[in-house]
């Protein structure tokens, strides 16, 4: 129980938290809508299965599992170690049906597992939702701009950008 002076901290923190979580649903329901909208290019498909896979897989398996690269309809996947790698070929056929239903589309045709522990431990490292100075400053394209200029729905446009912009960082600085 907090001091009657932090009364109020905990609910904000969890009033913060939900909504986070509120927002991060609904953009996730945006993605099958951007992918129609955008054709499904490979860059926007890759941006989109990655972003997916949280919400497709949840949030404990995903701190393990960490996707890479989407790579001719396969998601290469990566894993700390062999157990974590056979545990989840036990699991491929239920991983995929998730992330296409997220997805809206069968735009996954198989996972590729592979032990990388550097991979996860950057993953690790680095919780989604923190944001390094670098990405603060990032200037998102004008194409990118232009191109979302036209998506008059706002939750799909502000799903667009975010989607775009991150598959831009990824191939400027393929190492993240």
């Amino acid at each position: 129980m907090l001091p009657p002076r932090f009364a109020g901290f905990e609910q904000n923190s969890k009033t913060a938290s939900a909504q986070y979580q509120t927002t991060m649903e609904r953009l996730i329901k945006t993605l099958p809508a951007i992918l129609k909208a955008s054709g499904a290019p490979d860059e926007v498909a890759e941006a989109a299965c990655i972003s997916a896979w949280k919400h497709a897989v949840g949030e404990g398996l995903s701190s393990h599992a960490v996707p890479v690269q989407l790579q001719n309809s396969t998601l290469v996947i990566a894993v700390a170690d062999n157990i974590w790698k056979k545990q989840l070929e036990q699991m491929r056929g239920q991983l995929l049906f998730r992330l296409n239903s997220v997805l809206g589309q069968a735009l996954v045709k198989s996972i590729e597992l592979r032990v990388d522990p550097k991979r996860i431990e950057l993953a690790r490292a680095k919780p989604s939702g923190t944001s390094t100075d670098k990405e603060l400053n990032y200037e998102v394209p004008a194409e990118l701009l232009s191109a979302a200029a036209a998506i008059e729905d706002v939750d799909l446009r502000r799903a667009f950008l975010g989607a775009a912009t991150s598959c831009v960082k990824r191939l400027e600085n393929p190492e993240v």
